[in-house]
């Protein structure tokens, strides 16, 4: 994180400019368009002066429509360099956080699990959105502007020299005082940008939270609660931004009457001069007066500028700290996993979520080609974990696991996952068609394969009944699908996917008892010389599985067929079936 007391972060500035890069041509016709802006900006009060010295004091009407020609022409051009200015100092700044978006999105895509379960959704949302947006304002009304205005302020000082060292001194007589405030301004800007930034993400991701919990908010009647807790929040906001509202307050006045008392002076002693037939002429007080708006307007205008530059690298340090993550997996392997076998090994694996609490303790196991196995145990004896391993979602804390006799570290990710499908018990879909959720937007997989796939496994019927069919838009998380149906869907999605490698991870834990037999019939086509692993809650949905691994506390307690395990006396899988099933009877 960036110091909040330093004005400025140059080390992050030039990390920063190194996006543009891509787009050095236009980076120097912007730098070059801001240079001419600077000379033209002088051209008028000089065009002015003279105008006022050599045409209208000496009433030359001949020469005054040269000079008001002259004007014209400068005007034009400021105003075709202005709009050349503003518009590729836009276009920059998007082309760069177009540039840094890809690579933020295209990172996260890879982070591990343990990453996203311990970062809020929100705030990341707001790294990936807002802050992004905000480092554009850099280049369209930061850094350019204020390289323009500063190139204005160095020639409007050599040209006031030139002309007058009197009124000149006159008017830097009150700069140090605007400096000096502005000075103190950006650093107390930079704190309270800071802290902006921090509630606008604090009210991000509370927002969005809430609106994806709304169910629990309501089932629990904790409106009030909520309520009361957003106007806290939203009251830190609102003294976040006041700061920095008070300061400007205070900045801007001070600014100009400094602007006010420097013009005064400057026609009082010119006056002066010039009433006693000095060497200040009427045409240098008017320019002057006109010279020291554009000087004083400027440090003004820089000010506010940097404000947005603040706000600007503020965001940019919060973004890259995001991309300085060292949180992804892993993915040095180099074996291309075409076509598994479906012989998986865990071999004396241990994995902890958390250091030193294992959730997995020294297992050992093997799944044969074209074997089904079922894990069962009681909730968190470590089930779910192993799927998560199996794909490298975390990584474990010593042993290795192994498919067709080499080490998942040794393949590549993309290819390891894409030979495993797995359907989930919290299904997630995306706002977006039936058909797409369950291609999930891949080319290879034709509407008419998934529908042939939906027809064998009894699920089309079902799509079918619903407006607009396998175009249906199912919103956001897929709300307008029950539980059961959503399961469907997902498990659709793994069997057009046509894995190598099926895991169930409770697939049939939140589904009706209609939905489950067709389940149960495509398990058994999908499951179909294919390596499966079944976690399940329901103990009679596994009674086919060719070896059952029990497990209780991060360890395996028990193994073997389902008849195996009841004749255990005192067995820990009798128990739970006994248990189970009698809970069942009783329902």
């Amino acid at each position: 994180m960036a110091d909040s007391g330093r004005a400025f972060d140059f080390k992050l500035f030039r990390r920063l400019l190194k996006f543009t890069n891509a787009y050095k041509w236009t980076f120097y016709f912007v730098a070059f368009a801001a240079i001419v802006m600077s000379g033209l900006a002088v051209l008028r009060p000089y065009l002015l002066q003279e105008a006022i010295d050599k045409s209208i004091v000496p009433k030359d009407t001949d020469s005054l429509l040269f000079y008001i020609i002259a004007m014209v022409v400068v005007l034009v051009l400021e105003v075709v360099f202005q709009f050349a200015f503003i518009f590729y100092a836009n276009w920059l700044g998007q082309s760069v956080i177009k540039d840094i978006r890809v690579k933020l999105f295209k990172l996260m895509l890879s982070f591990r699990m343990k990453y996203f379960d311990t970062s809020a959704v929100g705030r990341l949302t707001t790294r990936a959105v807002n802050d992004i947006e905000t480092i554009s304002s850099i280049f369209s009304q930061g850094l350019f502007m204020i390289i323009s205005d500063l190139l204005k302020m160095l020639v409007i000082v050599a040209f006031m020299l030139y002309t007058s060292w009197e009124l000149s001194l006159i008017v830097f007589a009150i700069l140090p005082l605007i400096l000096y405030a502005t000075r103190v301004f950006q650093r107390a800007m930079k704190a309270a940008f800071e802290e902006v930034r921090n509630q606008v993400a604090n009210l991000n991701s509370f927002v969005q939270e809430r609106i994806t919990g709304m169910k629990i908010v309501q089932i629990f009647t904790r409106e009030d609660t909520e309520y009361k807790h957003f106007k806290e929040i939203n009251e830190k906001h609102k003294k976040a931004w006041i700061k920095t509202v008070w300061y400007n307050s205070i900045f801007f006045p001070i600014a100009e009457m400094s602007s006010s008392v420097a013009i005064g002076l400057v026609v009082w002693y010119g006056g002066l001069n010039a009433s006693a037939d000095g060497a200040i002429t009427l045409g240098i007080i008017v320019a002057f007066v006109e010279l020291s708006q554009m000087l004083f307007r400027p440090l003004r205008q820089i000010a506010d500028k940097f404000n947005t530059l603040q706000m600007g690298m503020v965001a940019a340090n919060r973004v890259f700290g995001i991309l300085d993550t060292k949180s992804h997996i892993s993915d040095e392997g180099t074996v291309i996993l075409e076509q598994t076998n479906g012989l998986i090994a865990f071999k004396n694996v241990r994995f902890g979520y958390v250091d030193n609490e294992e959730v997995i303790k020294d297992i050992s196991f093997e799944v044969q080609p074209g074997q089904t196995i079922a894990i069962v145990g009681a909730t968190g004896a470590g089930k779910s974990t192993i799927v998560n391993l199996l794909n490298r979602f975390y990584e474990i804390n010593s042993g290795e696991i192994l498919i067709d006799g080499v080490s998942i570290k040794d393949y590549t990710l993309f290819s390891l996952r894409n030979n495993i499908a797995i359907v989930l018990q919290d299904v997630f879909l995306f706002a977006d068609t039936i058909l797409n959720n369950i291609t999930l937007n891949d080319p290879s997989i034709t509407e008419e394969e998934v529908i042939a796939a939906a027809k064998e496994i009894g699920v089309h019927k079902f799509i079918n009944s619903l407006p607009g069919k396998y175009h249906y838009n199912v919103k956001e998380r897929g709300t307008m699908l029950s539980s059961g149906q959503r399961q469907l869907i997902a498990f659709l999605r793994a069997y057009v996917s046509n894995p190598s490698i099926l895991v169930l991870d409770e697939a049939t834990s939140s589904v009706d008892t209609y939905s489950e037999e067709m389940i149960q019939t495509a398990t058994e086509k999908i499951t179909k010389g294919r390596t499966s692993i079944v976690i399940a809650h329901r103990l009679a949905t596994i009674k086919k599985a060719d070896r059952i691994l029990v497990m209780d506390a991060g360890k395996i307690v028990e193994t073997g067929t389902h008849k195996e395990l009841l004749k255990k006396q005192d067995g820990y899988y009798r128990n739970l079936y006994e248990v189970q099933f009698l809970a069942e009877e009783m329902t």
